[in-house]
């Protein structure tokens, strides 16, 4: 159904202000959840529906636990992951500016931090490179195996050119849990190579994959093993947990890097080295039947600017009916 997207907005800030977070707080989530929302990333707005994202009641403030000049450890709290995050983006942000580099690890986190490459996007915007790593509960099987042992475990990097910044944002999995849920709201298959059901055996049921493991995106080694060192990563390094390593139930993790292109050069030419790059890339002979060839999150904001010129946007139905009790 299409709707407008300011219905969607409101829709979205109710539903967070019903599960109990307050205005400012609800705006960073929202823009979070948006930014997936218009790139059709199903870390959406899916993640409002059935048990939703509600506040800790038990959440304290994020503190700072250790800081040096180029980097923070932050202590989550048990906030919501979005928050936490948006915390350790304004504080590399600060760092880079003021030294070439900045680096944030954050960990006491029991919740999704959505799409990461909102928060590499936002170090890009300001002519930085930026690298997220998230660390998440254990759905991903290693290759070889069917039991669930990594997190879906996504990785963004964020590089500035023109006319709009290079944004890789991708799961490790073959799919992020949440796609898995959203094909369970709208009653829809899977494809039959991306999980196994709980006994081992390939199944096309997203009720099934979740109660069994997702595949690596490669459904091999070399997928298997990033997701391995994102887990490295997001987790120990930062002092969050993993698979046999503390207790993971209610403590993730994120490693967020900004570096100046400064550091080595002149910023404002590196930028027009990656621009004539991605002209070269987007100039290469075409395969039959290609129309026009993307370069790493082009697609998704030419969708969401299409969204934002035409006030308009498509959400599944059963979802949007879900979102509608969360909003209340």
């Amino acid at each position: 159904m299409k709707i407008e997207l300011k219905e969607l907005e409101a829709l979205t800030t109710k539903a967070l202000i019903n599960y109990g977070y307050d205005d400012n707080e609800a705006a960073i989530i929202r823009d979070m959840l948006l930014y997936a929302q218009l790139r059709g990333n199903n870390q959406g707005v899916v993640k409002l529906i059935g048990k939703g994202i509600p506040k800790d009641p038990g959440a304290k403030d994020i503190t700072i636990e250790k800081e040096t000049a180029l980097s923070v450890k932050i202590n989550g709290n048990q906030n919501q992951a979005m928050l936490v995050v948006k915390k350790a983006l304004d504080v590399v942000l600060e760092k880079a500016k003021a030294h070439g580099i900045g680096i944030a690890g954050t960990y006491n986190t029991s919740t999704s931090s959505g799409a990461i490459g909102y928060v590499a996007s936002e170090i890009a915007e300001k002519g930085l490179i930026g690298l997220v790593f998230a660390s998440s509960p254990p759905r991903v099987a290693t290759a070889g195996s069917f039991q669930p042992i990594f997190g879906t475990n996504p990785i963004a990097v964020g590089i500035p050119a023109k006319p709009s910044p290079i944004i890789l944002d991708m799961s490790t999995a073959a799919m992020a849990f949440y796609g898995l849920v959203e094909a369970q709201t709208a009653g829809k298959k899977i494809p039959d190579d991306v999980a196994y059901g709980p006994a081992g055996e390939p199944t096309c049921e997203p009720s099934e994959a979740i109660k069994g493991a997702i595949r690596s995106f490669d459904r091999g080694y070399k997928g298997a093993g990033l997701a391995l060192i994102i887990e490295i990563l997001a987790g120990p390094l930062v002092g969050a947990a993993c698979v046999g390593v503390g207790e993971p139930a209610r403590n993730w993790g994120h490693l967020v890097l900004a570096i100046d292109p400064n550091l080595f050069g002149d910023r404002e030419a590196f930028i027009g080295d990656v621009t004539t790059l991605i002209e070269k890339v987007k100039s290469t002979q075409k395969l039959p039947g290609v129309d026009e060839i993307f370069v790493p999150g082009e697609r998704g904001n030419h969708q969401a600017a299409e969204i934002r010129a035409s006030g308009m946007i498509e959400v599944e139905d059963n979802l949007l009916a879900e979102l509608r009790k969360a909003a209340g």
